[in-house]
C-alpha cells in the first residue's frame, strides 16, 4: 500500500475513532419538513429574500444516503456535467434549474458555491462542531472534501458561527482537476425588539479546462483506437486543451436588521393575581437588509497554438489568453411590516419595501484597437464599454400567513421603477393546506409566478478574446403554475407544473446568447414514491418533462433515480443502510460546454443519455459519527452501456472506491 493510501485511511480512521470516544447530547432530532417561517429561535434556519424571514432547516447529521453527496451525477436525476466532483454542471430537470444570474460565469458552479440563501444559522444552546472528511480514487485521481462547521451561543439571543469547505479533486481524466476553498463567518441575535442576521463568505475556485477528450471511442469502443486493446487508462486519453484554466472567486457580506415595535403581554396567577411572566408581542417591524457581492472570473490559456485552433474566433491577441471579468453588487432594502398574529384579528402579515442596487461590471479592453490587426485575428464584431454601472430601484410588497394548521400562504410582488429594470414585474406566491385522512396528514401545495424582466447585462454586452456580443434583447416573460400533493402514509409525493417562456434567452450552437421570440412551453410531472417492507426499502423518483421547442430548450423526457436498500440496527446502537442506487435518463441533445465562458450551450450533433450509473454503498451511524463506504459506477462493464457521457466529449467517472466520515461534537 503506497503512502497516499496510508495517509487517507489513517485520517479516515482517526476521525472515526475520535467520534466514538466523544460523549454528549445527540443533536440529530427529527425536523419538520414543512417550510414555514420560524417565530421563535429554532435549531436551524435559513433567511429568505428580500426581508430576511427565517425558514426552518435541519442540521446535516442524517446518515441515510450520506454517500450520495459525493457523486457528481447525483446533484440531480439528470445532471449535465464535465464529470469531475466540484466542477461545472447544469440541472436538466427544468423546474429545478435556476435562471441565468447577473454574472453568468458562476451559474455552472452555483451548486458548489456558498450563498446566504442556502447558509444555515444555528441555535443549539451548546457549542456544536461538525467535522467531515470524504475521499476516493487513488493518488492520480483522488477526490477529497473536508468540511468543518462551528456554531455556539453566547446566550439565548446571541449566536456566532463559522465554517470551511475545501474540495480538491484531480479527476479521473487528464487536465480535469479542480479545487475550491470556501470559508464563512456568521452570527445572529434574536431579541424581543431587535433581530440581526449577518453572514460573510469567501470562495476561490480553480479548474483545469480539458476541452473534452479528442475521441469518444476511447470510452465507447477503445479497441477501435488502440489496435485491438480493450483496456484503457483514463489518464492516458488525449484531451483538446492542456494549458487552460478557469478561475472564479467571490465574496458576500450580508446583514439583516429588524427592529420590532410592540407591547408586553403579562401573565397573572389566577389565584394570587400576581404577575408571573411576560411576553413581548411585536406589532410593527422596520427592516434594513444589505447584501454586497463581488465576483471575478479569469480565463487563462498558456498555449497560443491551442488557443487559436480550439476556439472558432480570436479577437484580441495571439499567443494565448489571460483575461478577467469583474462584478460588484451593493444591494440595500428598506422595509416596514405588520406582523402576523399580534392580535386575534391579525390573520396575516404584510410588508412593503424598496430595494436599491448598484451593479458594476469591468471587462477586458480591446488590446489591439487602433493598431494593425495581426494575421489570423478577426475584427472585433462589437464595441462594448470596458466599465459599466447600473443604478436600479424596485418597490414591492409581501403578504404572508405562516401560522395555522389549515391554510398558509405567501405572496410577493415586485416592480422595477428605475434603471434597466424599469417596467420589470416579478410576482410569485405559494399556498398550502393540510387535511387529515386515515389518521395521517395529507398536504397540498400550489405555487406559481409571473415574471417580465430585463435580460442580464452580460448576456447583452460582453467582450473577450474568443467571444463578443452586443444584443438588443426584449424582456423575457415567464409564467409558471404548479401543485404538489404529499401523502405520508403511502410514501407518495406528486408534483405537476407547467410553464410558458416568451423571449427566452439561451446560449445557442455558437455559444453566444440568442433569443427565441415564439413561446416555449414546458410541462413537468414528478413522482416520488417510497415503499417499506420491514427492513427492505425502495425509493424512486420519476420525472417526465416535455419542451415544445427542443431546438431551443432540449430536455430529457424521462429521468429516474432509484434506491433499493436494507435499513436496520445492530445491537440497537449501530444504524446501518446497505444498498444500491442509480440514475438513468433518456437520450437527448445534451448541452455542450464552453471553457472560455464557463457556460453550457446548445448543440444538435450528438445525443447523450440512455445509460445507467449505479453505486453500491453502506452508510453507518454510531453515536455522533456517520460514515460510509461505496463503490461508485459499480455497473461499468456489466450493464448500462459504455456511452456514459453526460455532455459531449466529457465522460463520467469510471468505477472507484470511496469512503467518508462525519462527526458532530456537542460540548
Amino acid at each position: 500500500m503506497n503512502r497516499y493510501k496510508v495517509l487517507k485511511y489513517s485520517l479516515f480512521l482517526s476521525l472515526l475513532l475520535v467520534a466514538l470516544t466523544v460523549q454528549g447530547q445527540d443533536i440529530t432530532k427529527s425536523q419538520p419538513k414543512k417550510k414555514q417561517q420560524v417565530v421563535a429561535p429554532s435549531i436551524a434556519w435559513t433567511p429568505s429574500e428580500p426581508l430576511g424571514l427565517r425558514y426552518e432547516s435541519t442540521i446535516d447529521t442524517l446518515f441515510e444516503n450520506y454517500h450520495a453527496s459525493m457523486i457528481p451525477t447525483l446533484r440531480s436525476k439528470a445532471w449535465a456535467t464535465t464529470g469531475n466532483y466540484g466542477a461545472e454542471g447544469q440541472d436538466q430537470i427544468f423546474f429545478d434549474r435556476e435562471p441565468a444570474s447577473d454574472f453568468f460565469f458562476r451559474d455552472a458552479l452555483s451548486t458548489w458555491l456558498p450563498s446566504v440563501t442556502t447558509h444555515r444559522f444555528y441555535n443549539t444552546r451548546k457549542p456544536m462542531t461538525l467535522l467531515s472528511y470524504t475521499t476516493g480514487g487513488n493518488k492520480y485521481s483522488n477526490q477529497d472534501r473536508t468540511t468543518a462547521v462551528f456554531s455556539g451561543n453566547v446566550n439565548k439571543q446571541l449566536q456566532i458561527g463559522g465554517g470551511i469547505d475545501y474540495i480538491y479533486s484531480k479527476g479521473s481524466y487528464d487536465y480535469q482537476a479542480d479545487k475550491n476553498f470556501m470559508w464563512n463567518l456568521s452570527g445572529s441575535y434574536i431579541g424581543d425588539r431587535y433581530e440581526l442576521q449577518t453572514f460573510f463568505s469567501n470562495f476561490n475556485h480553480t479548474n483545469k479546462e480539458s476541452g473534452g477528450i479528442v475521441d469518444d471511442r476511447y470510452i465507447t469502443d477503445p479497441a477501435a483506437v488502440q489496435g485491438g486493446v480493450t483496456k484503457v487508462n483514463p489518464k492516458d486519453i488525449l484531451t483538446n486543451l492542456t494549458a487552460s484554466h478557469s478561475y472564479l472567486s467571490g465574496l458576500e457580506f450580508y446583514m439583516n436588521h429588524r427592529y420590532k415595535v410592540g407591547r408586553y403581554r403579562y401573565e397573572r396567577d389566577s389565584v394570587t393575581d400576581t404577575i408571573v411572566g411576560r411576553n413581548y408581542i411585536p406589532i410593527t417591524s422596520f427592516i434594513w437588509t444589505m447584501d454586497i457581492k463581488t465576483n471575478k472570473h479569469r480565463f487563462k490559456n498558456a498555449s497560443g497554438l491551442q488557443d487559436t485552433t480550439y476556439f472558432a474566433h480570436t479577437y484580441l491577441g495571439l499567443g494565448g489568453t489571460d483575461e478577467n471579468t469583474r462584478y460588484l453588487s451593493v444591494r440595500n432594502t428598506l422595509g416596514v411590516s405588520l406582523l402576523e398574529g399580534f392580535n386575534k384579528y391579525a390573520k396575516f402579515g404584510f410588508a412593503a419595501y424598496a430595494t436599491h442596487e448598484l451593479r458594476k461590471y469591468t471587462q477586458v479592453t480591446d488590446s489591439v484597437t487602433g493598431t494593425e490587426l495581426p494575421a489570423k485575428i478577426g475584427v472585433l464584431p462589437v464595441s462594448v464599454d470596458a466599465k459599466h454601472t447600473d443604478n436600479l430601484l424596485w418597490v414591492g410588497g409581501q403578504l404572508t400567513k405562516q401560522r395555522g394548521s389549515i391554510l398558509t400562504y405567501d405572496a410577493t410582488a415586485e416592480f422595477g421603477v428605475m434603471g434597466d429594470v424599469a417596467g420589470d414585474i416579478n410576482i410569485s406566491g405559494n399556498v398550502a393546506t393540510r387535511m387529515f385522512l386515515w389518521r395521517d396528514t395529507v398536504s397540498l401545495r400550489g405555487y406559481g409566478y409571473f415574471k417580465n424582466q430585463k435580460v442580464p447585462y452580460l448576456l447583452r454586452n460582453f467582450v473577450s478574446n474568443h467571444y463578443a456580443w452586443k444584443n438588443d434583447f426584449s424582456k423575457t416573460t415567464r409564467f409558471r403554475v404548479g401543485g404538489e400533493l404529499t401523502v405520508p402514509f403511502t410514501g407518495t409525493r406528486v408534483n405537476v407544473g407547467y410553464e410558458t417562456l416568451k423571449n427566452y434567452v439561451y446560449f445557442g450552437v455558437e455559444a453566444t446568447p440568442e433569443q427565441c421570440g415564439s413561446p416555449v412551453h414546458v410541462f413537468s410531472a414528478t413522482l416520488d414514491q417510497r415503499f417499506r417492507f420491514g427492513i427492505l426499502n425502495w425509493d424512486t423518483q420519476l420525472t417526465y418533462q416535455t419542451s415544445s421547442n427542443e431546438d431551443v430548450l432540449p430536455l430529457p423526457k424521462f429521468s429516474v433515480y432509484s434506491n433499493l436498500y436494507l435499513k436496520f440496527k445492530i445491537a440497537n446502537v449501530l444504524h446501518v443502510q446497505v444498498g444500491v442506487d442509480g440514475n438513468y435518463y433518456t437520450s437527448y441533445f445534451a448541452p455542450a460546454y464552453e471553457p472560455a465562458i464557463m457556460s453550457f450551450h446548445n448543440q444538435h450533433e450528438l445525443k447523450c443519455g440512455n445509460f445507467a450509473f449505479f453505486d453500491a454503498y453502506a452508510n453507518f451511524k454510531l453515536k455522533q459519527a456517520r460514515f460510509y463506504v461505496m463503490y461508485s459506477h459499480v455497473n461499468k462493464g456489466l450493464f448500462g452501456g459504455n456511452n456514459y457521457f453526460a455532455i459531449p466529449h466529457y465522460p463520467l467517472n469510471p468505477g472507484r472506491f470511496q469512503m467518508g466520515v462525519s462527526v458532530n461534537f456537542v460540548n
